[in-house]
C-alpha cells in the first residue's frame, strides 16, 4: 500500500507539473501574440485553455483518491497543496486567454504608438511562477518566502503601466478602445503573479504547515 501511495504522488507531481509547463506556454504564447499581432497564435492559446482545464479535472481526480487512503499528515498536506496549485495554475491559463483575447482584436485594430514594457512584465510574472513551483519541487519554503514580495513589483510595474495608457488616452481619445485592451491585458500578467504568490503561500504551508496568506487573521 505504501509502495502504491507514493507512486500515486509520484504521478500527482509529474501531472502538475506538465500542466504548469502547459500553462507558462500558454501566457508566453498570449504575450507573443499580443507583441506580434498574431491572431493565429492567439487562437491557438484560447484552444490550449481546454487541455489545461482537463489538466485540473485530472489532478482533482487523482488527488481525491489519494486522500481516500488515509495518509500521513504530511502527505494529506501535499495532496491538498497540489489540488491548489492546479487551481491556481487554471486561473493563470484563464488570464492567458483574456490576453490572447485583447491579442486578437487589436491584431484587427491599427498599433497605438506608444512604448509600452509589456514583456518585461510578463517576465517578471512568469519568472515568479517558475520560482514558486521550483520551490514546490525542491521543498525549499525559504526559496518560497523570497518569491512572495516580488509581487509589488509587478504590482508597480502594472501601475506605472496603467498611468502610461491612460494619459495616452486622454491627449488621443481615439485610441480609449485599443489602449483598454492593453491595460486588461496588463491586469492579467498582475494577476497571474498573483497566483505565483498563491503558490508560494502553498509551498510555505506544506513545508512549514504554517498558513502565511493572512498574517494580521490571527491577531483580529
Amino acid at each position: 500500500m505504501d509502495n502504491h501511495f507514493e507512486m500515486g504522488l509520484d504521478e500527482l507531481r509529474q501531472k502538475l507539473l506538465t500542466m504548469a509547463s502547459r500553462a507558462e506556454a500558454s501566457v508566453n504564447d498570449a504575450v507573443t501574440a499580443l507583441m506580434q499581432r498574431n491572431a493565429a497564435l492567439a487562437m491557438k492559446v484560447r484552444t490550449d485553455d481546454d487541455v489545461i482545464d482537463k489538466f485540473e479535472v485530472e489532478i482533482d481526480e487523482m488527488a481525491i483518491q489519494l486522500l481516500t487512503k488515509a495518509p500521513l499528515a504530511t502527505n494529506l498536506r501535499l495532496v491538498t497543496v497540489a489540488m491548489k496549485i492546479s487551481q491556481n495554475l487554471e486561473r493563470i491559463g484563464d488570464e492567458a486567454t483574456k490576453i490572447a483575447k485583447r491579442a486578437r482584436d487589436l491584431s484587427q485594430e491599427p498599433p497605438v504608438k506608444i512604448n509600452l514594457d509589456l514583456p518585461r512584465l510578463a517576465g517578471m510574472s512568469l519568472q515568479m511562477v517558475k520560482d514558486s513551483l521550483d520551490s514546490f519541487v525542491q521543498r525549499d519554503p525559504t526559496a518560497a518566502r523570497a518569491i512572495i514580495p516580488r509581487d509589488k513589483e509587478v504590482d508597480a510595474l502594472n501601475r506605472e503601466m496603467h498611468a502610461v495608457l491612460t494619459q495616452h488616452m486622454i491627449e488621443n481619445p481615439n485610441t480609449i478602445g485599443r489602449c483598454l485592451h492593453w491595460i486588461v491585458a496588463a491586469k492579467s500578467l498582475e494577476r497571474i503573479a498573483d497566483h505565483a504568490k498563491n503558490i508560494a503561500e502553498d509551498v510555505v504551508y506544506l513545508c512549514e504547515a504554517q498558513d502565511i496568506r493572512h498574517p494580521g487573521a490571527k491577531n483580529s
